[in-house]
């Protein structure tokens, strides 16, 4: 009955007072919270889905050596697969420069901006599928963390056979104008010439498929999508593959500060393939002994030397000016 002090329960204990009393500090709560949406399936290294795209891509691969072709670049890996270009400015850059991007990744949480901003709206006009994943995800991919919460993936580029590359220049109404670059290593060089070759009617551009820059993330932002449209070929054996080319009618001309041949006295109107060698080694020695000239560009001021792609973009440029005239 009420107020029967000798039922259990019906008295206090001491100690249990009410009030303030010492608690998790809201850890618990917060270690119940959720972590964000799954990660693609293709993300998660231990899933089937990710070993069946890593034995695809092998089989590629295998079969892209077979048929006497060039393997695909690996972006930052050392097997063919997608590239990560992390980072909100770099990501927001290759998406305006319409990089055929497959994926963009959001962190959960990250802070919106302007950047950001855009590169949702621009993935999503392009039909881009935008992710939002854990942050801890993107720590995994990046060497460094500094992702700022974004990353952009961009599938293998496909490179073309150089057999496929002299064919289509020989299709087209103009006489050949190739490109080969020799001893480039930085990407961003490798998508200005692209861009270069692009923007006077070249054909193409051959790069070795050792010791180069590929056609990563970065080779395509510098291009401001001209590799889109312009075919890049790897050879094998760059040197064989040109004096295979000179077998067939092409003149090889090389670019060197001490070269023998002034630019002014060039004639670009015949099916040329223009090669570059990097500033400081510039042309190797077997590369330089299948070219039929070595030309110098004429300069008045004490510059001893250009950068390879401003080189290359000179020449393309007065082999346009002949053709046109």
């Amino acid at each position: 009955m009420a107020g029967n002090s000798q039922r259990r329960g019906a008295v206090r204990k001491s100690g249990t007072k009410k009030g303030a009393v010492v608690g998790s500090g809201g850890k618990r709560r917060r270690g119940l919270e959720g972590r964000g949406a799954t990660p693609p399936a293709e993300m998660r290294t231990k899933h089937p889905a990710a070993k069946r795209a890593a034995a695809k891509a092998k089989a590629a691969q295998a079969r892209s050596t077979a048929r006497g072709g060039a393997a695909r670049p690996a972006g930052r890996k050392t097997d063919d697969g997608p590239e990560l270009v992390l980072g909100r400015n770099p990501v927001v850059e290759c998406l305006r420069a319409g990089v055929p991007a497959t994926a963009l990744y959001v962190a959960v949480g990250t802070e919106n901006d302007d950047r950001l901003t855009e590169s949702v709206r621009l993935a999503a006009d392009t039909g881009i599928s935008i992710l939002e994943v854990p942050r801890t995800d993107l720590d995994r991919l990046s060497a460094n963390g500094l992702h700022q919460g974004v990353a952009l993936q961009v599938p293998p580029y496909r490179y073309a056979h150089p057999d496929d590359l002299l064919d289509r220049a020989r299709g087209s109404a103009q006489p050949a104008l190739l490109v080969a670059l020799d001893n480039i290593s930085d990407p961003r060089n490798l998508g200005a010439v692209v861009r270069s070759v692009a923007a006077f009617g070249g054909h193409g551009v051959l790069i070795p498929q050792r010791r180069s820059a590929s056609v990563t993330a970065v080779a395509w932002r510098t291009s401001a999508g001209a590799a889109a449209r312009l075919p890049v070929a790897r050879a094998t054996n760059l040197t064989r593959t040109l004096k295979d080319w000179a077998a067939q009618g092409v003149q090889i001309v090389g670019l060197d500060a001490g070269g023998n041949t002034s630019l002014d006295d060039f004639d670009g109107r015949e099916p040329t393939v223009i090669v570059v060698g990097s500033e400081g080694k510039g042309l190797s020695r077997l590369v330089r002994e299948s070219c039929d000239a070595i030309l110098s560009i004429p300069m008045a001021g004490p510059v001893e030397s250009l950068n390879a792609s401003v080189a290359a973009g000179v020449v393309l440029s007065e082999v346009a000016r002949q053709r046109r005239a």
